[in-house]
Order: structure tokens, then sequence, then C-alpha cells
């Protein structure tokens, strides 16, 4: 088997090998734990264990791989923390490829050696994750640049990669129910991710967007990038864990959330595109208090439509209007038409609406205290008690907004961060046209 296997048979392979391996390690603590009547006492070295074995097997695959890992690592609760912990690793801490191969990729896509291109290129790559890894480089006018290289075949294994996830899934899924929506949004997507010319474009987008604000974008240095290597003006900073690390003060982890909160909404005005992958590994903590935004190759631009009935889940939260709860979902696809006569989607309704409750609440407070251990442990048992369903619910577009607003509150926990709301309240009121909402 290759280094980087790319066949359907050899990544198919790994999969398999790897799930009932580490299936059958939790069937059989189950029946230890059955037969003897009680948990065993090292749970959280049980879990990270299996989690580093999925980990290094997913690793061998990367790209579609790597990138169920990095949502295994946002998990709020369904997942042991330990588990969700070791995950979190393919945010940017995968192991690199060789630097031969860099050396070659490079030489392929910009036709010359990096010590041709650059006044120095480091060949030890100090980030890595899911698609690509990065070096840090200096251009011969002096700039420091971040060079990201796309691993070898990430963009040909997706097909087959989610084809192979379909597959599996249509097991479990009512006969009938039409997944492949769901699946081409994740496919059309991971395919944008690949393009780093496009990737580029976005960071030009962004950059003409938020420049003024406390935040940091780096810039696109056209001249040394291609479709698989992306050439960008280097930003200093830490990721979340290594500030936390530091043990910041009360002051510091507020300010850093406060810049993700208020980035977060105003990225809503415009309907225009928003950072779709919000997870720790694509944001710095910069030493002068600003905020580092990087990695834009899952950018969405949601239909207008359904947008709009999205931010609407808000303000019908807010008002416990049920009725009008109720019908926004049946809209957006959470319940089916005429959801009052069945106990399942009843049930799934209730659960809908007390989550979308919980995720409102810090919109009830002139300052929310995500930092509160009672706000985590509600959240941690929702997504538990989440019913389970054999069909698919909610329109394709909730794969993207859930995947920005559970990872933003995610961050926010982690950090303990004390948020003002007031600001985030009349973006959302204007982007409503209500300015009476949080009256």
């Amino acid at each position: 088997m290759s280094d980087f296997p790319s066949s359907k048979l050899e990544r198919g392979t790994i999969i398999a090998k790897t799930g009932i391996k580490v299936g059958k390690n939790y069937a059989q603590r189950y029946l230890k734990n059955k037969i003897s009547g009680k948990q065993d006492d090292d749970a959280g070295k049980f879990h990270s264990d299996n989690a580093k074995e999925v980990f290094k097997e997913f690793t061998k695959l990367r790209g579609t791989a790597l990138k169920i890992a990095q949502g295994m690592s946002m998990d709020q609760g369904f997942l042991p923390e330990e588990f969700a912990e070791v995950m979190s690793q393919a945010q940017y801490s995968v192991p690199p490829i060789n630097k031969a191969l860099v050396r070659s990729i490079i030489k392929r896509e910009l036709e010359s050696y990096p010590e041709q291109l650059f006044a120095k290129f480091e060949s030890e790559a100090f980030a890595a994750a899911s698609i690509g890894q990065v070096h840090k480089a200096v251009l011969k006018d002096g700039r420091k640049v971040a060079i990201k290289i796309q691993y070898p075949n990430v963009r040909e294994t997706i097909g087959s990669d989610l084809a192979m996830g379909k597959t599996i899934a249509k097991r479990f899924i009512k006969k009938g129910s039409d997944i492949d929506p769901y699946f081409d949004e994740i496919k059309n997507t991971l395919l944008l991710e690949t393009d780093y010319k496009h990737e580029g474009q976005q960071i030009d987008l962004f950059n003409e967007r938020f420049s003024g604000l406390n935040i940091v974008i780096p810039e696109w240095v056209q001249e040394f990038s291609s479709d698989k290597v992306l050439c960008m003006t280097f930003l200093e900073g830490r990721h979340l864990g290594g500030f936390l690390k530091e043990d910041p003060s009360q002051e510091q982890r507020n300010h850093f959330g406060q810049l993700l909160w208020d980035f977060f909404h105003e990225q809503i005005k415009g309907n225009d595109y928003i950072h779709a992958d919000t997870h720790p590994g694509n944001f710095l903590f910069t030493k002068d208090g600003k905020l580092g935004v990087v990695d834009f190759g899952c950018v969405k631009k949601f239909p207008t439509e359904f947008f709009s009935d999205y931010l609407q889940l808000l303000p019908t939260h807010l008002s416990e209007d049920e009725e009008k709860i109720r019908q926004l979902f049946e809209k957006l696809e959470v319940l089916k038409p005429n959801s009052k006569h069945g106990d399942k989607d009843q049930e799934y309704f209730e659960f809908a609406r007390n989550y979308g409750m919980l995720f409102a609440k810090p919109y009830k407070e002139s300052v929310f205290d995500f930092g509160d251990p009672e706000y985590d442990k509600m959240i941690r048992h929702f997504t538990k008690e989440a019913p389970m369903s054999n069909e698919p619910r909610g329109n394709k577009h909730f794969i993207y907004t859930t995947k920005v607003h559970v990872g933003l509150y995610n961050i926010l926990i982690k950090l303990k961060a004390q948020v003002n709301t007031s600001k985030s309240k009349k973006v959302l009121s204007d982007v409503l046209g209500d300015e009476s909402l949080f009256s």
C-alpha cells in the first residue's frame, strides 16, 4: 500500500480495518462492564487510545478522512471528551509529508525549486492539517510568507471517499430517503477547498471587507501560487491551545472572545461570503491583541431565502412563539409538513426548539458568560439526548451554518469568555429589518 493511498480499494480497506478494530474494542469493553456490573476506572485512557488509533489511520488517508476527524474534534457532547481532544490534532497538527515530496510539488506547480523562488524556505512544515501543510518562507523582496502545499491525490479521492460514505450511510437511512443533496453539498465544498486559486481570491475578498477592524487577514501573493500551492503573507500569533497554555487573564479571554463574536456577526451583513470553517486551527491570537483569521478554503455564500429563514430562527426562539417556530422548522425541512401529526416529529420538534432556545440564550443578556459551566453542561446534555432518526433532517445548507455556529460557541466556551452582545444585536436587528427585536 502506498504512502498516499488513492484507490477506492486501498482507502476502503484502511477505513474498514479501523472501524472493525475500534468497534471490537468498544464491544469488548461494553461486555466487560456488563458482566462485572461496574464501569472501568480508566475510561478516559480507553477513549483516548481508541481515538489515537483512528487518528493514526485517518492520517494515512488525509483529505476527506481528516475532515471527518476535524468534525469530531468540534463535538459538543456526543463523543467522549478524550476522543474529541485527540481528534483536535486534525486541525493543525497532522504529521507532515517528507521534504523531498514538498520540493517536487513546488517544482511541478511553480516551475522552479523553492531555493530558486525564495530567499529562504523552511523545509520543515510548521502546520499540517487535512488538505495541506504550511511552510515558512521569505520572498526576495523581504516579505515573510506562508506557503501552503496541498497533499498529493487529495482532490482525486474526494469523490470515491464520499461515494464510500454514502454507501455506508444508506445502510442506516430510511429506504427512499434522498441523501444525495447532502453529499453533493459536501463534495462541491471540498472540491472548492482544494482549489487554492479560489482560496486566494477569498483572501482578497475578506481583506477588503474587514480591513480597518481588529481583524488581521493575510495577503494573497498570486505570483507564487497555483491550484495546489498557496502563498500568503505570514501572520504571527498563537492558536487557542497555545493561548490558553499562557494562563491568560479574564480580560484577555474576554477581549479575544469579543473579537470572535463580533467577526461572526459582521459577516452576516449583506448576505455575503461567510468563513464556514470555525475551528481553533483557523484563528490566531496575536500579541498586539488582534484576531488573525486564516484558511479561506471553506467559505460559503448561502441562498438568500435559506439564510433569511435561518436568521429568523433567533427572533422566533426569543419570542418563544411555538407556532412560528414550528412553521419555520417545516420551511427549513427540520420537520415534515403538518408535523403536529406524529409522535416522532413532535419529539424532534421539542428537541430542536429547546436546542434553539439554548443557542439563543446569549442574546437575552447584555453580557453573556460562556465560561458558565452550567451552560456547557446544558449543551452537552442536549447533544447526547438528541433523538435518533433514520432519515435526513434539515436543509442541506445546515451542514455549514451549524458548523459555523457550533464551532463559534465551542471556541468561546473553551475561552471561558464573557461577551458583550449589544453590537451583535444591532447587526441582527438591521439585517432582519426589525428594530424592536431586542427591545
